[in-house]
């Protein structure tokens, strides 16, 4: 009888989700977080905050949260931070969120519903202002382009992680989110590459807040252009397919024009005057840091 019981306490003894959300200099917002989040947990859900050693004080998030597990990861870049927080948690299901994230109200609830449904589950990544209207060029922009995870994950073949599900075996085949890359798409990439599945699901919701200016938005596109080059490859004819990529650059702004014009989600004439010019700059910018790279130049 004693030997039925105690690997059932075992089992039972092991949580049902590790919720791991990377952070680096975002206390505001990672407070936000926390508060949507911490109504929702449960005693069996291992929480853990991975701080990429942030040059603010974490010391108002220590006291507001002191159920809150916070541990530092000194590597940069948030793909270290997760791998850190993986390692850090026991928990079969992996559940990825980011700091500047605010889940839905059942987020927790309805991750729990789908964790075992597939390999990888991405789910819906609203888009919010965190300033009153009228949007800015860069608001506008963001309100149409930005995480439409619905396009990423069944036209693409990835989900980013601001919202992402998945279990410690596909984690562990997979291998760690890889540092210097656009993680979450290499990430995805192989673990599909080893069969794994990757499904979107609507009702696994989070909101994003847009970038509030053109500095921001910069920042955001830069990287993600350093990150996506490392994953497009070096060798010569990967440089070649990047410059093609970024000679049809100009030509994605045409193709992009209907979407702006009927778009729901802005206002009016002036929002969307101010997302057209943006959508022209910003592609005519990551058409220039594309040929700079392809030629060997760093942006």
């Amino acid at each position: 009888m004693t030997s039925l019981i105690r690997p059932l306490l075992k089992r039972t003894a092991m949580p049902d989700a590790a919720i791991i959300i990377p952070h680096y200099n975002d206390v505001e917002r990672l407070s936000r977080c926390l508060l949507a989040l911490k109504p929702q947990l449960l005693p069996s859900i291992e929480l853990v905050v991975v701080d990429n050693a942030s040059t603010l004080d974490l010391t108002p998030i220590r006291i507001a949260h002191p159920d809150v597990r916070i541990i530092v990861e000194q590597r940069k870049g948030a793909a270290e931070a997760r791998n850190r927080g993986v390692n850090e948690t026991s928990a079969e299901r992996l559940f990825f969120l980011d700091c500047d994230c605010i889940p839905a109200a059942d987020w927790l609830e309805t991750a729990l519903r789908l964790a075992d449904q597939a390999d990888v589950i991405g789910g819906r990544i609203s888009v919010f202002d965190e300033t009153p209207p009228p949007r800015n060029g860069a608001q506008g922009f963001e309100a149409v382009f930005a995480f439409d995870n619905r396009t990423y994950v069944r036209e693409k073949g990835f989900s980013v992680t601001a919202n992402l599900l998945t279990r410690r075996k596909v984690f562990n085949a997979t291998g760690p989110f890889v540092a210097g890359l656009s993680e979450d798409l290499d990430w995805c990439w192989r673990a599909t590459a080893k069969g794994f599945s990757l499904v979107y699901e609507e009702s696994l919701s989070v909101a994003h807040p847009s970038r509030g200016d053109w500095a921001a938005l910069v920042g955001k596109w830069r990287r993600l252009t350093k990150e996506s080059f490392g994953v497009n490859g070096t060798a010569p004819l990967d440089r070649v397919r990047w410059a093609l990529r970024a000679v049809a650059m100009p030509l994605s702004i045409l193709a992009h024009v209907p979407r702006v014009l009927f778009s729901a989600t802005l206002r009016d004439g002036k929002e969307r005057a101010a997302a057209l010019g943006t959508l022209a700059r910003l592609r005519m910018l990551r058409c220039f840091w594309m040929l700079k790279q392809a030629v060997g130049m760093a942006i």
